[in-house]
């Protein structure tokens, strides 16, 4: 049951819907009534203390759930003391999270409780508000699920759900397209880079995107899905610049597959590659079909896009889906490094290059696109498929 506590608020509802409603506790609204709960007693800090839980309020940033908890306990500890209340039962989820938060604190005191929710609540409104500086010198960007930043030659799009593992919903394909697009018209733009927020690079395409829909629109949701699907592997097929993948965390699904039409890919050695397609009754794409098995050889394929085989970071580039792997704690520098040596890299001969190597192929990843694009919606309607999401999701709500 712990583990599948720490499971349900790491909100690792890659995808969308898959967890219990009482476990999403992610609305603004209620943070206050989640966070504060009794009242205040007051302690060496009153006056800091209460400006603390005022500018919670204020934070442009949604905390994610372990910080809710971690505020949530230190709150509790510096109004009531030590937890002294009894342990919630076994499937309240929330409250038992809650009430192991608080315990957890222990027997320290009051006034060290409020020092420590000072510390935290400044700390958080101050990175929102390095953020804000940060953005100041940026183009404004009209993009919400991902962020792109463009410097040195560089442009960056980092996919920006950390709450939700960076799972791919049907807005975050369009935005991807679309920041591919700017970057390959940019003459400042030498190289592009994709990565992850968060913990994450990406946990594959959001199941939610699945949900809530009226039966007789499935048939439109996987026309409208398919041709979306093939747009988004389009755009990575025919960029016409060096792009980078930077994995700085485990890669599920779509995600993994189009790592093949990347140009490099460095990972860290804590990140994993996984395509769990038969599992959720669906099938490859991304080009992985034609790609893969020119990779690693038809066996090696098939142990991911038909076995769900999951990969290391090493064994990922054993064989040859990527390019290096670091170390955690040097992923970030040793990454910037090689991006910053492409990006003062000749821009047309990079491009010359790039454009004899794909062109060998272009036809041949156009039309394994068209293809699996073709066979997904036929998937995607099928009663197989149906029961196979519906199970990961009856499986998520029972953690």
């Amino acid at each position: 049951m712990a583990s599948a506590l720490r499971q349900c608020l790491r909100f690792s509802s890659a995808f969308a819907g898959g967890l219990p409603a009482r476990c999403l506790l992610n609305s603004r609204v209620q943070r206050t009534q989640f966070i504060h709960m009794g009242r205040t007693a007051f302690g060496a800090r009153d006056a800091e203390f209460e400006a603390a839980k005022e500018r919670l309020n204020t934070l442009k940033e949604e905390p994610d759930n372990a910080v809710k908890l971690q505020i949530y306990a230190l709150f509790k500890q510096a109004t009531k003391g030590a937890c002294n209340t009894p342990k919630p039962g076994a499937f309240d989820f929330v409250g038992r999270a809650k009430w192991q938060a608080w315990s957890s604190l222990g027997d320290i005191s009051q006034d060290e409780a409020q020092k420590q929710y000072i510390d935290l609540i400044n700390s958080l409104a101050g990175e929102d508000a390095a953020a804000e500086t940060e953005q100041a010198g940026e183009e404004a960007s009209v993009f919400k699920e991902i962020k792109v930043t463009k410097e040195n030659k560089v442009y960056s799009i980092l996919l920006n759900r950390p709450a939700k593992k960076n799972a791919i919903t049907w807005l975050m394909y369009n935005e991807i397209v679309e920041a591919l697009d700017q970057a390959s018209k940019d003459d400042s733009v030498t190289v592009a880079v994709i990565t992850g927020a968060g913990d994450y690079y990406c946990s594959g395409n959001d199941l939610g995107n699945f949900m809530n829909i009226d039966p007789k629109d499935m048939p439109k949701m996987a026309r409208d899905g398919r041709e979306l699907l093939r747009r988004f592997v389009t755009a990575f097929i025919d960029f016409p610049k060096p792009l980078i993948g930077a994995i700085n965390g485990p890669a599920v699904g779509v995600s993994v597959t189009v790592l093949g039409l990347f140009d490099a890919v460095f990972a860290t050695d804590k990140a994993t590659f996984h395509t769990p397609f038969t599992e959720l009754g669906q099938s490859a794409e991304g080009c992985s079909s034609y790609i893969f098995p020119k990779l690693m050889g038809n066996t090696k394929a098939n142990e991911m896009l038909l076995f769900n085989k999951k990969l290391t970071a090493h064994e990922a580039c054993e064989r040859g889906l990527v390019t290096e792997v670091f170390p955690q704690d040097v992923f970030q520098k040793e990454v910037q490094t090689r991006v910053e040596y492409v990006a003062q890299l000749p821009p047309q001969s990079v491009q010359e290059g790039k454009k004899l190597v794909r062109d060998q192929e272009r036809q041949q990843l156009h039309s394994a696109n068209e293809k699996e694009c073709e066979v997904l919606e036929g998937r995607w309607l099928s009663e197989e498929c149906v029961r196979a999401i519906m199970s990961f999701f009856s499986k998520k709500a029972r953690l």
